[in-house]
């Protein structure tokens, strides 16, 4: 049997509960046909880069999956005739990755707390006004005050 990692994205408007029932769809279909899935990821509602069947966002979900081609295969055609499913993608690989995917290790780093935040700094205004602008140098405080040049058709 084949190793795979299998990537598929759902449409916006369903829920993470119905995402997660299509997931253990295409589980019982690898099952069904002789596979085994490993490794499953739900790496939750994502902001697409470009509009796909008219959707802005999707669910993303990763499979890890050691099945023959053809159970592969019957999960594909499933995943073509499903309305639910935007787009997905099966990758041969050589040997599954340990530990969670980079997606799941920068969703990780993301939840942590930043240093240097939009918090009061110091030597900074706080909350206090900055209070009115200085006036510029060489600059003139109303439009009237500035010389005029004379124009050709002025002269």
């Amino acid at each position: 049997m084949a190793l795979y990692e299998h990537v598929f994205l759902a449409r916006q408007d369903i829920s993470a509960q119905q995402v997660d029932a299509l997931v253990e769809q295409y589980k019982g279909v690898i099952e069904a046909n002789g596979g085994k899935v490993g490794r499953i990821e739900n790496w939750g509602l994502k902001s697409l880069t470009y509009r796909i069947k008219k959707n802005r966002k999707a669910h993303y979900a990763l499979m890890d999956i050691d099945a023959p081609a053809a159970a592969v295969q019957e999960m594909e055609r499933q995943m073509r005739i499903s309305e639910d499913v935007l787009r997905y993608m099966t990758i041969a690989v050589e040997k599954h990755e340990e530990g969670p995917s980079a997606m799941m290790q920068k969703r990780d780093r993301d939840d942590r707390p930043r240093e240097g935040g939009r918090g009061p700094r110091e030597g900074g205004f706080g909350d206090r006004d900055r209070g009115p602008r200085p006036p510029r140098e060489g600059g003139f405080g109303d439009r009237e005050d500035r010389p005029r040049r004379p124009r050709e058709d002025r002269v």
